[in-house]
């Protein structure tokens, strides 16, 4: 597959999906679209995104829908039918002042359904990342804020407002979106490795695709942990959260990348992000 460049934003991941059941999510690596077109190109560029190494891909999830992203190697992506509709950055500031999106979830929608997945099809969360997921939520619910997680576990993903479920094609990370209508984006996606790191790894990276899905940037995301690159602020934007670092903070959840202090734990900076917003 011909690529192009994306230095990422997860711009709108969010949308509406399809209830129909389906136990197993395959590997698809066929898209309709190979190449970006010029029209995209130029529209990434206005977006404040890099247009150079982007990618395709398809991407199915258990209610059967699939829907293709423009895609790099960060756990964020782009709707391809959504790209021409975002609206460009306008104004912005220099990027060392930015956490957060400008999605969020709203006041009605704090109470979130969220769902282990336990079905088939290589989707089921084993005893690890069960385990992962509870200390996770607990580690929510600890927190002072007005975001209130009550967890199940099972295959009745189209009742949840979250579901966390495994993928075969995202090794030992993750692949999330940011919040869309108020609502917290529904799918926290982790690889069939992540568990076999142990349970401290795994509650990071279920940690770290819920952090996506109530809108928290990555915290280095103006110069990335593990290659320096900048994923540019995009549409969804990369807001300051006062009272956190403009710099970057190597023990934060919401790091991009594995930095060696994973122990599945907010750090104290990442409490304060979210019970300011939240």
């Amino acid at each position: 597959m011909k690529t192009f460049k994306l230095m990422m934003l997860t711009l709108l991941f969010g949308g509406a999906f399809l209830s129909c059941q389906n136990e197993g999510v395959g590997d698809e690596t066929e898209t309709l679209q190979k190449e970006p077109t010029k029209e995209q190109l130029l529209k990434l560029n206005e977006l404040g995104v890099s247009n150079t190494e982007v990618s395709f891909k398809a991407i199915t999830d258990l209610d059967g829908t699939t829907t293709d992203f423009i895609v790099n190697n960060t756990d964020l992506g782009i709707p391809v039918n959504q790209l021409m509709d975002m609206e460009g950055l306008g104004d912005t500031d220099n990027g060392m002042k930015q956490y957060r999106t400008r999605n969020l979830v709203s006041s009605n929608n704090r109470t979130i359904d969220v769902l282990g997945y336990t079905g088939g099809g290589g989707n089921g969360l084993d005893t690890t990342n069960r385990q992962a997921l509870q200390r996770a939520v607990n580690n929510y619910n600890r927190l002072n804020s007005s975001l209130n997680l009550r967890l199940t576990f099972g295959t009745n993903y189209q009742a949840a407002d979250l579901v966390v479920y495994v993928r075969r094609d995202l090794g030992a990370g993750g692949l999330a979106g940011f919040p869309s209508g108020g609502r917290p984006y529904k799918w926290a996606r982790i690889g069939p490795s992540v568990s076999s790191r142990g349970s401290n790894y795994a509650t990071h990276v279920i940690t770290h695709e819920m952090g996506h899905c109530i809108g928290l940037r990555h915290t280095d995301w103006f110069r990335r942990y593990c290659d320096g690159s900048n994923e540019q602020q995009g549409s969804d934007g990369a807001i300051h959260i006062p009272g956190t670092p403009t710099g970057i903070d190597i023990s934060s959840t919401m790091m991009s990348c594995p930095t060696g202090y994973e122990d599945g734990n907010f750090n104290r900076n990442d409490v304060t992000a979210i019970e300011y917003l939240y």
